[in-house]
């Protein structure tokens, strides 16, 4: 049986700034260092046989972490990247809420009608997400293997695996470091964990 092990990336510098990365490239925080190691510390028993990451920054540092604890190579995939979101991208959410306001309600209520300049749609990500894993899985065929990827791909992913329509995209949510896990049993796949964060300790 094959088995899915998703891991959003740890805090990067935007996210404590409230700004869009997209596919921009940044860096974990100390934070974010630390909830890698966390989430290593959770991923050590659980076999897994490979691990592929997006290849931007505060992904690949993530699963480069990971990788070490577990003692496996890490394998950048393009296709793993978040969204592309065009002009949104580097702006925060006050900014948005501000220029954008249309826009940003549509995302807010009905995100997959949004079809914002220079960006990728949710429904361009999920069938990205989704090709780039079926190579994946169809390659390393009854493996463990964990994709270390970002909120938005993440959610986009599960949805597209479940049959889940996107425009359920915001009835579930993806904190960093959160994991969860799709086992592709014989006649469907199943989730049998989603977006758990309790290897997340604060000292």
């Amino acid at each position: 049986m094959t088995k899915l092990y998703l891991l959003r990336h740890g805090q990067s510098e935007w996210n404590i700034l409230n700004k869009v990365q997209g596919q921009e490239d940044t860096e974990l925080t100390d934070k974010g260092i630390k909830q890698a190691k966390q989430a290593a510390d959770r991923l050590y028993n659980e076999e897994i046989d490979l691990i592929y990451t997006s290849d931007l920054k505060r992904a690949y540092e993530t699963a480069k972490i990971v990788g070490n604890k577990l003692k496996l190579d890490i394998n950048k995939v393009e296709g793993l990247r978040e969204i592309n979101f065009g002009i949104w991208q580097g702006l925060n959410l006050d900014e948005i809420k501000k220029d954008y306001e249309e826009e940003y309600s549509l995302w807010r209520k009905e995100p997959h009608k949004l079809n914002l300049e220079t960006a990728e749609k949710l429904s361009e990500l999920q069938d990205r997400m989704l090709k780039t894993v079926n190579d994946l899985i169809m390659r390393n065929p009854n493996k463990n293997i964990l994709l270390v990827s970002h909120g938005t791909a993440i959610k986009a992913l599960i949805l597209g695996i479940l049959d889940i329509d996107i425009s359920k995209y915001n009835k579930i949510t993806i904190g960093n470091v959160g994991l969860s896990i799709i086992e592709f049993r014989e006649f469907s796949p199943v989730i049998k964990v989603l977006n758990d964060t309790n290897h997340v300790r604060e000292d």
